[in-house]
């Protein structure tokens, strides 16, 4: 118990819609205090307005376009400001894009808000994630992320072009961004677990979301046509917020989970010097965040 009025403290980012905004609801009426991020100004209004609806619920809606670190930091700085201690960090947002994007701030966009927001959201806050773990139960506090099967077609990480300046299309710089995302949930355990952080990551399964709204055409078309077999949001968030308040999960670190089983991600997600690479890559380019 963290907060001033005894609640369990969580951050969901892209709780504006689909799996985040699930995953906050379910979070509120285990009598969680949310903190969610959005970026859309209308769907933040909207599910700002639905989720405090929740009988007895402790919602805090942010804004901020995780595409961009000065951003991510913003909004880490207003987290951290009104939340001393957090228990669970769940690592949402993401998405994919239908044409190569370079931000100002010169990052592939997909990378960039799929993992560099998340590295850095988690870097920042990790001050309040230790306070809470130094108080809490061993493995009680958790930072989850949110990846995907699309890892297992990506062979490895591209260490000479994390732009994507060759060979873009939205589906492979996707699937690559879901790479980094489980070797960094890998790394964060090796690199946290000592402080008593749990760290995990997990596949949702096809979800019937705005998830392709962003999509090319094909990957539209496609989405479409598997929409009878996907899971509501609701079911998709089930694992996500089992991850980051059920016991079990925190008897271990630094695993990929479907539908609350741990699974065996691809050889590529399993190398520990990728991981160790990764992060240093990453703490390279948001070092001037």
């Amino acid at each position: 118990m963290t907060d001033a009025m005894g609640k369990r403290v969580a951050v969901v980012t892209g709780a504006s819609a689909g799996i985040g905004k699930a995953a906050a609801g379910a979070l509120l009426e285990q009598g969680w205090r949310v903190i969610g991020v959005g970026r859309d100004a209308g769907r933040c209004t909207d599910a700002e307005a639905e989720l405090a609806a929740i009988a007895d619920a402790d919602f805090t809606m942010l804004r901020a376009d995780l595409s961009l670190l000065a951003e991510t930091a913003r909004v880490a700085g207003e987290i951290a400001a009104c939340a001393p201690e957090i228990d669970a960090l769940l690592n949402n947002a993401g998405g994919v894009r239908a044409e190569r994007v370079v931000t100002a701030e010169g990052n592939e966009a997909t990378f960039a808000a799929n993992h560099l927001a998340p590295f850095l959201l988690t870097k920042k806050l990790m001050p309040q994630l230790k306070v809470a773990a130094a108080r809490g139960a061993p493995g009680a506090v958790r930072v989850v992320g949110v990846s995907s099967t699309g890892h297992e077609h990506c062979p490895a990480m591209k260490w000479d072009d994390l732009t994507y300046a060759e060979g873009f299309t939205g589906g492979a710089a996707y699937c690559h961004a879901k790479l980094a995302n489980i070797l960094f949930a890998r790394e964060l355990a090796r690199r946290a677990g000592p402080d008593g952080i749990v760290s995990h990551a997990m596949h949702p399964g096809v979800v019937d979301s705005n998830f392709a709204s962003h999509c090319d055409a094909p990957m539209q078309a496609y989405m479409e046509s598997i929409r009878d077999r996907a899971n509501t949001p609701e079911q998709a968030a089930d694992t996500l917020v089992w991850l980051a308040s059920a016991d079990e999960p925190g008897l271990t670190n630094g695993l990929y989970f479907y539908e609350r089983l741990a699974i065996t991600p691809s050889p590529a997600a399993q190398d520990d010097d990728a991981a160790r690479r990764l992060w240093e890559v990453s703490e390279a380019l948001v070092a001037c965040y």
